[in-house]
C-alpha cells in the first residue's frame, strides 16, 4: 500500500512539473508550494531519506509482524503517526498558500493568527524534512540563522541589529520570495526536479551502460583503462545527477570492482570514483542544482555559466586522468584488454542531451530546454528493444526522480531560510565587512577564507545548499574587492562542490571506500590528492579570465594550453612518478613549475615552461626501472 502510495505521488509529481513546463507554467506561489509539498510528502514516507529509523526497519525489510517485538511495535505506531502529522501539516501549510494566495496579497503587512500558524508549521516542516533528508548540519545552521534574527538587540559589535518580532520572521520568510520560497526552491522546482527526471529516464533506458560503453571504447585500452573509464563515466553520468554520492553508488557499483580486479588497490579505485564523481557538479552542459541557482541568482544566462565552466572542469578531469596514467605506470599495470560493453544499440540515447544543448543554446528558459530533453528521451527510448522502458523502468524512473529532488528541495528550503534571514537582517553585508577587514583588504587571503567556509559548510552541507549560504554571505566581499560577479560565484560553487573529498567529512569517498572495502580516511586523503587540481583552479580563473572563456580566442587558447600542461604536472607531482619515481626536490620543481603554468601572466608561464623542459631533459637519462608498490 505504502509502495503504491510513493508510485503514484512520483508520477503525479512528474504529470504536474511536465505540464508547468510545457503547457502553462504556475506563478511562484503554486509552483513552488506544490513542489515542495510533493517532495515533503514522498519524502516523509522514505523517499530520498538519508536513513529509516531504527524502530521501522524490521517491518520495512518485510520480516513480518513476528519479528518485531513490544518495544518495536510501539515505535512502529509512534513512527506512523509523527509521519501522519507531518504529512498532514506539509499539505495544509503549501496549499493553504496556493488556495489563500490572492487574499493574502490583500491583506500584506497584516498577517491573521491563521496565517502566523500555516507559517509556523511550514519552517518546522522544512526543518523536519532536512534532518531526515541530510543529517542535522543544514537545520542547525537554519535554527542559528532564526536565533540570529531574534537576538539582533542582545549581540555584540557587527552583528548586533535591531531585531525582528517572531511575527515579523514568519511573515517575511512563509508570506513572501524572500524566505523558504524564494530563489533556491523556485530553481528546485523549476529545473532540477524535471532534469533529475531526464536523468532517470536515461538511466533506466541504458544510459549508465552507455556512457560506461563510450569511456571504455574512449580509454579502456590505455595502461589504468578500467580507472580512466571510471573517471569519464562519472563525468558523464555526474553531469546529469549533480550528486557525488548518488554518482558514487551508482557508477562505482560496477567500476570500482573492474579496477581492484586490474591491480588497484582498494583506497585508491575508491578515491579515483570519489573524485571523479565529485567534480561531475562541475561538467557542463548541466552541472546538477547549484550551477541553475547560480545563474539564477547572478541574473547571468545559464549557457554562460555553463560555458565559463568547461576549461575548468576539463582541467580537472585531464588532472585526474593523468594521475591515473602515472599511477598505473608507477605499478606497471598492462593495457585492459577486457571486454567493452556494447554501445551501437544504445548510441541513440545521445540525442536527447544535444536536444539540451540545443534549446540552451537558442536561449530557451533551462525549465523549456528539460521539458523537451524528457520527452525525446522517453521517446527515442522506444525506439529499440534494448533500450525500451518497460513498467518496471518507468518506475525506476519515477521514483528516482523524486528520490533524487527529495534532499535537494529540502536543502533549499532550508537554505531560503537562512538567506531570508540575511536579506531581513543587513548580515550579508557585516559578513562581507568581516571579510574584508579580516584579509585586511589582501584579495588572496580573503579567497582563502572564503574557500575555507565553503569547504567546511559543503562537509556538512549539500552542495547546494552550501552554495547558496555562501552566495548570501561570502560572494559581496569577493564582488567588493573586484572579483566579477561570475568568477566570485563559480569559486564559492567549486569549493562546495569539492568538499564532498575533504576530510573529515568527505561522504563521496565514504561511499567510494564502502565499495571498494578499503578504509574511509585513507580512501578520503588519496581522493583529496587526486582532486588537488581542482582547489587550485578557482584560484586561477579569478586572476585569470581567459580560464572562463573570457578574451580574446588566443588568449583563451593559450591560457588552456598552458593550464592544461599545468594540470598534467601537477598530477606527476602528486602521485611522485613520470617516467620513474620523482626524488623530493624533483617533485618539489615540478609542482612549482606547474603552479607558475598555471597562473595568468607571460613570464610565469616561461618559468614554468623552463623548469619543466630541464625536468625533461633530466628524465631522458636511464632511470630505474621501478619498484612496485
Amino acid at each position: 500500500m505504502k509502495h503504491r502510495a510513493i508510485l503514484a505521488l512520483a508520477a503525479s509529481a512528474a504529470l504536474f512539473h511536465l505540464y508547468g513546463a510545457g503547457f502553462s507554467p504556475f506563478t511562484a506561489f503554486v509552483q513552488r508550494p506544490v513542489h515542495f509539498a510533493f517532495m515533503a510528502v514522498l519524502g516523509i514516507l522514505g523517499l530520498g531519506m538519508r536513513r529509516k529509523l531504527k524502530g521501522t526497519v524490521a517491518v520495512e525489510a518485510g520480516e513480518g509482524q513476528d519479528a518485531v517485538d513490544e518495544t518495536g511495535s510501539v515505535r512502529r505506531y509512534a513512527d506512523l503517526a509523527v509521519r501522519g502529522l507531518l504529512i498532514a501539516a506539509a499539505v495544509a501549510c503549501c496549499f493553504y498558500l496556493v488556495f489563500e494566495h490572492e487574499e493574502l496579497v490583500r491583506r500584506a503587512g497584516t498577517p491573521t493568527t491563521l496565517d502566523l500558524l500555516a507559517g509556523g508549521l511550514a519552517i518546522l516542516v522544512v526543518l523536519e524534512l532536512t534532518r531526515r533528508t541530510t543529517g542535522w548540519a543544514l537545520v542547525v545552521v537554519a535554527l542559528l540563522a532564526l536565533a540570529y534574527a531574534l537576538a539582533g538587540p542582545y549581540l555584540p559589535g557587527v552583528l548586533a541589529h535591531r531585531g525582528y518580532s517572531p511575527v515579523r520572521l514568519i511573515e517575511h520568510l512563509y508570506l513572501s520570495t524572500e524566505g523558504i520560497w524564494g530563489v533556491p526552491l523556485g530553481v528546485s522546482a523549476d529545473f532540477v526536479y524535471l532534469f533529475v527526471l531526464f536523468g532517470a529516464v536515461l538511466d533506466a533506458a541504458g544510459g549508465g551502460e552507455l556512457f560506461i560503453g563510450l569511456s571504455s571504447r574512449i580509454a579502456g585500452a590505455t595502461r589504468g583503462g578500467p580507472a580512466k573509464t571510471a573517471a569519464l563515466a562519472s563525468a558523464l553520468m555526474g553531469s546529469l545527477s549533480g550528486s557525488a554520492v548518488a554518482n558514487v553508488v551508482t557508477t562505482g557499483s560496477f567500476t570500482i570492482p573492474v579496477m581492484k580486479r586490474t591491480g588497484f588497490k582498494p583506497q585508491f579505485a575508491g578515491a579515483i570514483e570519489a573524485a571523479a564523481s565529485s567534480g561531475g557538479q562541475l561538467m557542463p552542459p548541466i552541472m546538477g542544482a547549484g550551477a541553475f541557482i547560480l545563474a539564477t541568482w547572478t541574473n547571468i544566462p545559464y549557457v554562460r555559466v555553463a560555458l565559463a565552466a568547461v576549461i575548468p572542469a576539463v582541467l580537472y578531469y585531464i588532472a585526474l586522468l593523468t594521475a591515473i596514467h602515472f599511477r598505473a605506470l608507477q605499478r606497471d599495470l598492462p593495457a585492459s584488454t577486457g571486454n567493452v560493453l556494447p554501445i551501437l544499440p544504445r548510441l541513440h540515447l545521445l540525442i536527447p542531451l544535444g536536444v539540451i544543448v540545443v534549446f540552451l543554446g537558442l536561449g530557451r528558459s533551462p525549465m523549456r530546454a528539460a521539458y523537451w530533453g524528457v520527452l525525446s528521451a522517453a521517446i527515442l527510448a522506444m525506439a529499440s528493444s534494448t533500450t525500451r522502458l518497460d513498467w518496471g523502468g518507468a518506475k525506476k524512473a519515477l521514483l528516482a526522480a523524486g528520490s533524487g529532488t527529495v534532499q535537494v528541495a529540502a536543502a533549499c528550503a532550508a537554505a531560503g531560510i537562512v538567506v531570508g534571514v540575511a536579506s531581513l537582517t543587513g548580515i550579508g553585508l557585516r559578513m562581507s565587512e568581516f571579510i574584508i577587514t579580516l584579509s585586511g583588504g589582501f584579495l588572496p587571503i580573503a579567497l582563502v577564507l572564503t574557500a575555507i567556509g565553503a569547504v567546511i559548510l559543503g562537509m556538512g552541507l549539500p552542495t547546494t545548499a552550501a552554495y547558496v549560504v555562501l552566495a548570501a554571505l561570502g560572494a559581496p566581499a569577493l564582488t567588493e574587492m573586484g572579483v566579477p560577479l561570475l568568477p566570485a560565484h563559480l569559486f564559492i560553487f567549486y569549493f562546495g562542490a569539492l568538499s564532498n573529498v575533504t576530510p573529515p567529512v568527505a561522504l563521496a569517498a565514504y561511499a567510494a571506500a564502502g565499495i571498494a572495502g578499503g578504509t574511509p580516511v585513507r580512501t578520503a586523503v588519496t581522493a583529496l590528492s587526486l582532486a588537488a587540481t581542482g582547489f587550485v583552479v578557482p584560484f586561477m580563473f579569478v586572476y585569470g579570465p581567459p580560464l572562463l572563456m573570457d578574451g580574446h580566442v588566443l588568449a583563451v587558447v593559450l591560457a588552456f594550453g598552458t593550464a592544461a600542461i599545468g594540470v598534467a604536472a601537477l598530477a606527476g607531482a602528486v602521485i611522485g612518478f613520470v617516467r620513474a619515481p620523482l626524488k623530493i626536490w624533483e617533485r618539489g620543481l615540478l609542482a612549482a613549475a606547474a603552479l607558475c603554468l598555471l597562473a595568468s601572466g607571460v613570464r610565469t608561464d616561461v618559468f614554468g615552461v623552463v623548469v619543466l623542459g630541464f625536468l625533461i631533459l633530466l628524465w631522458r637519462r636511464p632511470r630505474e626501472k621501478p619498484a612496485e608498490t
